[in-house]
């Protein structure tokens, strides 16, 4: 069985699969630090989970519960937000990829130190078992140079700050469910939709334009993420609420949740308050928007695709965003169930097997 785990800044969310990759138990253990919860293939229950290896803890021991110890794994994959420069695909991880990442938290402080908990914590109670890293940003590491560089300084842009989009596991499970159904186009649009928001330019199923940026807050209205705003507009927010406020305003209470009072697509759908129309307008706007600028950076569009929460089940964005680019011509809309678990574990397995030595 295949563990693949998916930790935020207060959950470990994680998925088993067998050797087919057929998803066969998930759960999460979320509000880690606080008033822990454990869901393990729908029950629920009160849990103590005062850090990540505690939770890692939770995991292992439900897991069990369920008849799958951690002597019957084969493998566990993990999802890290930020790979940098380093990592252009999934590795499997030894100490000197543990440095690797964490090298990186300077670009994701609010994301690597957790994504890198449940690996080490992992590897102290199960030290022999594979364990391999995907990464977010692994997909875009084929955008042009063009389309990656900030014009700013060189000193700067070789301090890191340049490009490096994200859902790259979502955009790279979608492009091979579309390849192996004989659906990938040569110029496909996709649009990740969801609490995080992103649309990616594939050309032959390469990233060549994605909106997200040097960090995830860039492009879409997002769920509490702003998207695009004027760097002169952050320093003046810095100059009134200190640096870190600036942050937590940018990354967690703004987006729809500061234009429509909720962050959750589904509330404003229900709400209908002006407030709550006009943030779904805004999505809508600016997704619309972005869509534009990668497709003219592939130069024309054959197909487009949406997946995640808000693009696989809210017809009326879905609908008003195709509507708004039906200038372009019919072209198919294709809508994929976001796969990010089992891609994972895919390449998890794929990294793995390559390793083996062959036997002749």
């Amino acid at each position: 069985m295949m563990l693949v785990i998916n930790a935020g800044s207060s959950s470990v969310k994680f998925a088993l699969f067998d050797a087919d990759l057929t998803q066969v138990l998930s759960g999460a253990v979320s509000e880690i630090g606080g008033k822990a919860e454990l869901d393990i293939g729908g029950d629920r229950h009160p849990a103590t989970a005062p850090d990540h290896a505690d939770a890692m803890d939770l995991v292992l021991s439900s897991l069990a519960g369920r008849g799958h110890p951690v002597e019957s794994l084969t493998a566990a994959a993990h999802r890290v937000v930020h790979g940098g420069t380093a990592f252009s695909d999934s590795v499997r991880v030894t100490p000197e990829v543990i440095a690797a990442i964490e090298a990186q938290i300077p670009l994701a402080p609010l994301h690597n130190p957790h994504n890198v908990a449940p690996i080490r914590a992992l590897a102290d109670r199960a030290p022999d078992l594979p364990q391999v890293a995907g990464f977010d940003t692994a997909f875009h590491t084929t955008l042009p140079e063009v389309a990656l560089s900030y014009a700013i300084p060189a000193d700067d842009r070789a301090a890191g700050l340049r490009r490096y989009g994200f859902h790259g596991i979502s955009y790279a499970g979608l492009v091979e469910a579309l390849r192996a159904d004989g659906r990938l186009p040569p110029r496909l649009l996709a649009l990740h939709l969801g609490n995080g928001a992103s649309v990616c330019a594939i050309r032959d199923g390469r990233s060549v334009a994605t909106s997200m940026g040097y960090s995830p807050t860039a492009g879409l209205t997002m769920g509490t993420r702003s998207g695009d705003i004027d760097a002169m507009a952050v320093l003046d927010m810095a100059r009134r609420h200190g640096i870190d406020a600036t942050s937590a305003r940018l990354n967690r209470k703004s987006g729809l949740l500061a234009l429509g009072g909720a962050s959750d697509m589904r509330a404003l759908a229900a709400a209908n308050t002006p407030e709550a129309d006009f943030a779904r307008a805004h999505f809508i706007h600016w997704a619309v928007a972005h869509a534009g600028s990668v497709i003219a950076q592939m130069g024309g569009l054959d197909a487009l695709a949406f997946t995640g929460g808000i693009g696989e089940n809210d017809t009326g964005i879905r609908d008003a965003i195709a509507g708004a680019l039906s200038w372009i011509g019919p072209v198919p809309i294709h809508v994929v169930h976001a796969q990010e678990e089992r891609t994972l574990a895919r390449d998890a397995a794929r990294i793995l097997a390559a390793a083996r030595p062959e036997i002749s």
